[in-house]
């Protein structure tokens, strides 16, 4: 498959100012997109879901508590809503970096093997635009977490469209990344895994590039990513060239 180019097909956004949203058939959710000022109280809502998540999992320590709590390192979030009006899960990106030590994952690899490594791998795209996706979470429903895991794999693509950036980059366990490679992630092999945020996991790397993400995707994510992407751009900027550049792709 060759990868189509993203330019032109949805708004270059560094602040999102409205909330888009659509409805996800398969995990029954409506999904919104959307900066924590512009919708404080859905982000308190992803925040709360994602403190338990992560406590009920052992892991809170992986979680900036304070960060999430103001919102102001978070250009953009995503939550999943069920019919009942619940969230039950989301993630957020953070982003673009101007400066390699911004990134996360040069804390996750700190003291460790790979270190210098992740921040060649940070530091040589940063002039193109990097983008990191943070705290993601779903919730316990195993038929309706397996969907929104889909659509959250979704959403490095998403970011990197409305916040400008030629790639995205995500740390977690490798079990959680193998749900990732669906959207056309690339895991950084050469990166050895790191005990983080304890030695019960092996955290490792994933990339998207926003040039050549289809190369590695399933062709299902990137039909629906472009179908969600019509209806982003419809709401942000109104049906106009853009949506049918998307429409044309």
């Amino acid at each position: 498959m060759t990868a189509p180019q993203l330019d032109t097909l949805a708004p270059r956004l560094f602040e999102l100012e409205r909330s888009p949203s659509w409805w996800d058939a398969a995990s029954q959710c409506t999904i919104v997109v959307a900066h924590p000022s512009t919708e404080p109280e859905l982000w308190a809502d992803y925040v709360r879901g994602a403190q338990l998540s992560y406590q009920k999992h052992g892991v809170e320590r992986a979680l900036d508590t304070t960060a999430l709590e103001r919102g102001d390192d978070t250009a953009l979030f995503c939550a999943g809503i069920n019919e009942a009006g619940e969230v039950v899960g989301g993630l957020r990106a953070k982003g673009p970096y101007t400066a390699v030590d911004q990134c996360h994952a040069v804390v996750e690899w700190s003291g460790q093997p790979g270190l210098d490594a992740v921040r060649k791998m940070v530091g040589d795209r940063l002039a193109f635009g990097v983008v990191e996706m943070k705290s993601a979470w779903v919730s316990d429903d195993p038929e309706q977490s397996r969907a929104l895991t889909d659509v959250l794999a979704r959403m490095p693509l998403h970011s990197m469209v409305l916040l400008d950036a030629q790639f995205a980059v995500a740390t977690a366990a490798a079990y959680v990344l193998n749900r990732w490679l669906s959207s056309g992630g690339v895991l950084a092999a050469k990166i050895p895994a790191t005990p983080y945020p304890d030695a019960r996991y092996q955290t490792k790397m994933m990339w998207w590039d926003r040039r050549t993400f289809a190369n590695h995707a399933d062709a299902k994510q990137v039909s629906t990513f472009f179908a969600e992407t019509r209806q982003v751009t419809a709401q942000l900027n109104g049906v106009g060239e853009l949506a049918a550049a998307a429409a044309s792709v």
